[in-house]
Formats: C-alpha cells, sequence, structure tokens
C-alpha cells in the first residue's frame, strides 16, 4: 500500500516536464485566449468541501465533468481547453469558486497522482480517462464551458477517499 508519505516524496522527486498542447479556441499552440483571461482554472492550495450533487442544468455542480481553461504547471501564461471534473465548494477561494481535478486521457500507469476512472460519457472518442489527485484548483462557475456527462457516485466517492487520504481534508 502506498502511503501518503511515500507518494509527496515521490511527488517531490519528479522532473518538470514541459507539455505540449493543441491550439486552443484557434489561437497559437498553449496561449490563453485574451477573451478567456478572467475565465480560467487556477492552484488552490485550501481544503475542499467535498458534494456529489451532479444535476444536468446547465449549471457546473459537484460530480460533473466540465469544460474549463487550465494552465500549465510550469507557465501560467501557456495552458489550454480541458476537462474537469467538479469536487465541490473551495472553502478559502471565493464564493461560489468551485474546486476542480483535471482529466486526461494520457495513460498514466503507475503514476500514484493519477487516479484512473475508465471511460465516460465525457469523451465522445470512449477513451479511458484518469483525474489527477494531487493538482487541486479552482474555477469561477461562469468559467465553465459545458457539461460533458457526470461520475456515477461510485467513481466519485473513490476520487473523495483518494483526496481525503492525501490531502487530509
Amino acid at each position: 500500500m502506498l502511503t501518503t508519505s511515500t507518494l509527496r516524496r515521490w511527488l517531490r522527486a519528479l522532473p518538470t516536464r514541459r507539455r505540449a498542447s493543441a491550439p486552443p479556441h484557434g489561437g497559437a499552440a498553449g496561449h490563453l485566449p485574451p477573451q478567456r483571461q478572467p475565465g480560467r482554472a487556477r492552484e488552490y492550495r485550501g481544503s475542499v468541501e467535498l458534494a456529489y450533487s451532479p444535476r444536468h442544468d446547465g449549471e457546473p455542480d459537484p460530480g460533473e465533468v466540465v469544460w474549463t481553461w487550465v494552465p500549465f504547471e510550469e507557465d501560467n501564461g501557456e495552458g489550454k481547453d480541458r476537462p474537469v471534473v467538479v469536487i465541490g465548494r473551495a472553502t478559502s477561494a471565493s464564493p461560489g469558486d468551485l474546486a476542480v481535478l483535471m482529466l486526461s486521457s494520457k495513460p498514466h500507469p503507475d503514476d500514484p497522482r493519477w487516479l484512473e476512472l475508465g471511460t465516460g460519457d465525457w469523451d465522445p472518442e470512449g477513451r479511458a480517462s484518469s483525474v489527477r489527485l494531487d493538482r487541486v484548483l479552482v474555477v469561477a462557475r461562469d468559467a465553465v464551458r459545458r457539461e460533458g456527462a457526470a461520475l456515477e457516485r461510485e467513481r466519485f466517492d473513490r476520487v473523495g477517499a483518494a483526496l481525503t487520504n492525501l490531502h487530509g481534508w
């Protein structure tokens, strides 16, 4: 069993890598379109009030996979539009801000920062997804551009348990 202290030591030892991206919204590769600058996810270090309450009503709710612009870790001026799962309310952020975790369809075998979720309706190509546990982001509700789907309660609970174990919420 992987312990939290082992995971933290492993994360500190990782080298930083630059990730490439497809051009978001027709702009230059990795650059944020000017009209999107206020509406983007940002790093979050506070606690999160985990919740599960998806409603397919056009509004982002905890438990849903939605899309927003996420900065690359290495440079907050660059990033890409990507799916994120809403995990709850960011307790030390602005009222109404959502705590989210980014998803990836790229395989992350044996990487304890990622939890495999499998396939879901959020990916029209039916690719398996993983959620990144160690990088919590916060985003304003109006920065979310569309609903992708909702996680089933069992998958959301697995994500919540992993987050609680890692972050101690």
